[in-house]
């Protein structure tokens, strides 16, 4: 996958005049968060397994090594195999090995998003195994040469009249607008898929210390196909999905349906434990684990680490206001929205990631509404930080912090220029209370009216309070 989040800036632009995107985003904003807030109400104790959660994983990421080297001694206890692969390019060279230790001609996957962080698709193709997206929106998107805009909700940004375009074109069926016709029509395409395919590849949203067990939660069942039909099962997923118990998962499950979706549970949960045994009907011969770090262990210790507690739920994208302006393809990478604006550089570093960080109005309310409380606003100032320390920043930029910060050393300056600034906005806003154009604030008015002050300074009403405080 090809990185523009440099271009982060333009894509928001071209973005924000998308007719047809905005019209997707109009109505995805007001469908899962709407959909986490009900069911929320129906949980009295989802606060408590917020703390509870949070807890949980900041003592496996203490112990990561511990609980991943458990779930390696039972899924070989279990019969099954577990890679250790440092980046994503051994990752996609553990994943071919394996394919072509089989003979593998065909693969399906479910839908993964370590495989779009790795580029899996791409490889596989350069090497002669044809990989088969068996989710919907990633199948969709996979026919159209497009990516994931949303880590749940992989097409959220097209529309039925862009799937019906897209399969008249590969299916050669004729054109419908019916959902349900649309996806009956990826169904019997799909099926055939399934079964002729050599090997099965699946994400994971958890693997399971005690057992050596791998799950993952769709609302499909393309996963269970993809991961008991084929002969090989590999599962390729990173090394912060691990958890110590069966319990412990049940813990996560309760949140993440409901932080992602709104559901009370995702409608399958799939659990599996190596390959098929004697006694079983169905399931792989042969069972892989693929464990990714990508540089996620050289965030245990930093300034980061309380990202690792993300369960990729995307409530803290479904509720920011700059996802939810500009979409997810905007921000150039694999992972969009406030999760993504501290992942991404991480992975693909600050010096191409540096304007993610500042995609934010600071609001707060992703870290309001994530399960495992990740405080996403401090970790967007600590890399705005080292982007101001690599002067990566802009000079436009730089030249208004230290102005600032000259007038800010400075107190009867600052309160003087404050009261003047607060005069003249009142004073250009007029009886309407609001401003249409503004110096040095195009990005803001560009898009929206600047509310004017209406009253004093926040300086003057605090001494105001006080001094009437004292009086009583």
């Amino acid at each position: 996958m090809n990185i523009t989040s440099p271009d982060f800036k333009e894509n928001a632009r071209i973005a924000l005049k998308d007719v047809e995107l905005q019209e997707a985003l109009s109505q995805f904003k007001y469908g899962f968060p709407v959909n986490r807030a009900n069911a929320i109400k129906r949980l009295p104790e989802f606060d408590q397994l917020h703390d509870s959660a949070r807890d949980l994983k900041n003592h496996i990421i203490e112990n990561l090594d511990i609980y991943l080297e458990q779930f390696e001694s039972k899924v070989i206890e279990n019969g099954g195999h577990v890679h250790w692969c440092r980046t994503g390019e051994d990752a996609n060279k553990t994943i071919l090995d394996i394919c072509q230790q089989v003979n593998a001609k065909t693969v399906t996957k479910g839908k993964s998003m370590v495989s779009e962080e790795i580029s899996l698709n791409d490889y596989l193709e350069a090497n002669d195994v044809q990989p088969v997206e068996t989710d919907l929106g990633e199948y969709i998107l996979q026919l159209r040469g497009d990516h994931p805009s949303h880590i749940i909700a992989p097409a959220i940004h097209l529309n039925v009249n862009d799937v019906s375009e897209t399969f008249h074109e590969h299916h050669k069926r004729p054109k419908t607008d019916d959902p349900q016709a649309l996806m009956k029509e990826a169904r019997e395409i799909l099926r055939k898929e399934f079964v002729s395919a050599d090997v099965g590849i699946t994400g994971a949203n958890f693997l399971v210390a005690e057992t050596g067990s791998t799950i993952i939660v769709t609302n499909e069942g393309n996963g269970d196909l993809t991961q008991t039909l084929p002969k090989t099962h590999i599962v390729i997923t990173s090394i912060e999905k691990v958890v110590p118990t069966l319990e412990d998962m049940s813990l996560f499950l309760r949140l993440l349906a409901r932080s992602a979706t709104g559901q009370e549970f995702t409608v399958y949960n799939t659990l599996s434990t190596g390959p098929k045994r004697a006694e079983d009907q169905d399931g792989p011969e042969n069972f892989h684990v693929v464990l990714l770090d990508n540089g996620r262990s050289e965030m245990i210790g930093s300034e980061f680490q309380e990202m690792l507690r993300c369960i990729r739920c995307s409530a803290c994208m479904n509720h920011c206001p700059v996802y939810g302006a500009v979409g997810g393809h905007a921000y150039g990478w694999v992972y969009p929205g406030p999760m993504g604006s501290v992942l991404t550089p991480n992975m693909i570093g600050i010096e191409q990631a540096a304007h993610l960080p500042n995609a934010s109005t600071a609001c707060g309310k992703c870290e309001e509404v994530c399960p495992v409380r990740i405080p996403l606003p401090k970790l967007m100032r600590h890399w705005r930080e080292k982007e101001f320390e690599k002067h990566l920043t802009p000079n436009a930029v730089r030249f208004g912090i230290a102005g600032w910060a000259f007038f800010a050393k400075r107190p009867a300056l600052y309160r003087w220029l404050a009261r003047s600034s607060t005069w003249f906005m009142k004073t250009i806003a007029g009886k309407k209370g609001r401003i249409k154009k503004l110096p040095l604030a195009g990005g803001w008015t560009d898009w929206r009216d600047m509310p004017a002050p209406q009253g004093k300074t926040f300086m003057d009403q605090w001494k105001a309070k006080q001094k009437a405080e004292e009086s009583r």
